[in-house]
């Protein structure tokens, strides 16, 4: 039968320490960097060899909680030995006839887990929550055979979960693979051979201006914002690598000339104009996401010729932004990078047939959408999981 119990009555704190790791053979650390918010897994660590002050000692299958900002969600499985750092508690369960070790971290992962830990922390820059009071956090505990259950369940969804994010780094890390693959290849002018194409193709360079129409946005100024008029314009907060976010879009006047010239069609490609020096040039293709919108000349915006897919040209821009080509010919300030839009009108770029376009757009967009997929699958196990966490907690 299910019983209320305290936390520090079923699960016990670790107080195993080594005052010479490498001595005692230990090889790695691991910091909170070291464990991600939501993730049992332990993915990366540091060598002790390299110099490490940690002392409190782990093992396999031990719970490491992070008691420094609670709020960040940080609890994982060891399945290694190693030491780790202060701001870590090591858990572990006091009697597997009371409490089944495979349950303890789905526990330490509830909602009313961590309100309690934050509710309990002390401290404003780096809040830290004390062993005593998780002691007292109390829960329900269930019997036996419905904690079989619920690991059986919550195990499961966890693998799913772990599943479909592997599946979805894989796609990217293949993603990028190709793109590299594609534009590295196109380098060479002339007749070139793309290893994932069947066949040969032929390239040539040409001037982005040549490629496609060139416009920066219109001046965001107070003049603007009498409320006349008014259109909703993008500006660089909703342009991310690969996608237009439209959750805050604002507005200001544009005239009918104006509107013209600055409204944007489906197609285009957008470019943050001023970033810092990894996010200059970053692009996206506009979807007619918000109707008779405009842009900010925070923005570059590529209309592409008849010659050239809004896809291809996206996919080089990811590249240049990749490879650092747009900081190359960008004008440094102190923290912020400018392309500029005559420095990107001369700047060079490959022209295919759209034959050739169509099939590099095809296999790059096949790993594209995959992505997105394979998140949200993840997304709903992970729903799936945090559900069976609930109900376990309200029986």
């Amino acid at each position: 039968m299910a019983r209320r119990v305290k936390f520090g009555d079923v699960v016990r704190l670790s107080k195993a320490r080594s005052k010479d790791p490498l001595a005692d053979g230990i090889e790695r650390y691991v910091g909170l960097e070291h464990i991600e918010p939501g993730d049992l897994r332990i993915r990366s660590w540091g060598s002790v060899a390299d110099g490490v002050t940690f002392t409190s000692v782990f093992q396999p299958g031990q719970v490491l909680f992070g008691k420094r900002r609670a709020y960040q969600r940080k609890v994982a499985v060891a399945d290694f030995s190693g030491v780790c750092s202060g701001d870590i508690y090591v858990l572990e369960t006091k009697d597997v006839q009371l409490l089944l070790p495979e349950l303890l971290p789905f526990i330490c992962q509830t909602d009313v887990f961590f309100d309690h830990a934050v509710g309990t922390s002390a401290g404003s820059l780096s809040p830290r929550t004390n062993w005593t009071s998780l002691a007292d956090f109390e829960f329900v505990l269930p019997p036996m055979d419905e904690q079989q259950r619920l690991i059986r369940l919550l195990l499961n969804a966890e693998a799913a979960r772990t599943a479909a994010e592997d599946a979805a780094a894989h796609s990217e890390r293949l993603r990028k693979s190709l793109l590299f693959e594609t534009f590295d290849a196109l380098q060479g002018e002339g007749t070139v051979r793309i290893p994932f194409l069947a066949t040969e193709i032929d390239c040539r360079w040409v001037k982005a201006r040549d490629a496609g129409q060139i416009l920066m946005g219109r001046q965001l100024s107070p003049k603007y914002k009498t409320g006349k008029n008014t259109r909703k314009y993008l500006r660089v907060a909703n342009v991310f690598d690969g996608f237009i976010d439209t959750s805050d879009v604002n507005e200001m006047d544009f005239n009918e000339s104006e509107f013209s010239t600055f409204r944007l069609q489906s197609g285009d490609v957008l470019l943050n104009e001023g970033q810092s020096r990894e996010l200059v040039g970053r692009s996206a293709i506009f979807r007619d996401e918000v109707p008779d919108c405009c842009f900010q000349n925070t923005l570059i915006r590529f209309r592409p010729n008849a010659e050239v897919m809004s896809e291809f040209a996206h996919y080089y821009f990811q590249y240049c932004q990749y490879t650092s080509r747009f900081v190359q010919i960008s004008k440094q300030t102190t923290s912020i990078a400018h392309l500029g839009v005559q420095r990107f009108a001369e700047m060079n770029f490959p022209l295919v047939s759209i034959d050739a376009q169509k099939a590099i757009v095809e296999a790059l967009s096949a790993v594209v959408a995959a992505i997105p997929q394979l998140k949200k699958r993840a997304k709903t196990a992970s729903a799936i999981r945090n559900q069976v966490l609930m109900e376990g907690a309200s029986r």
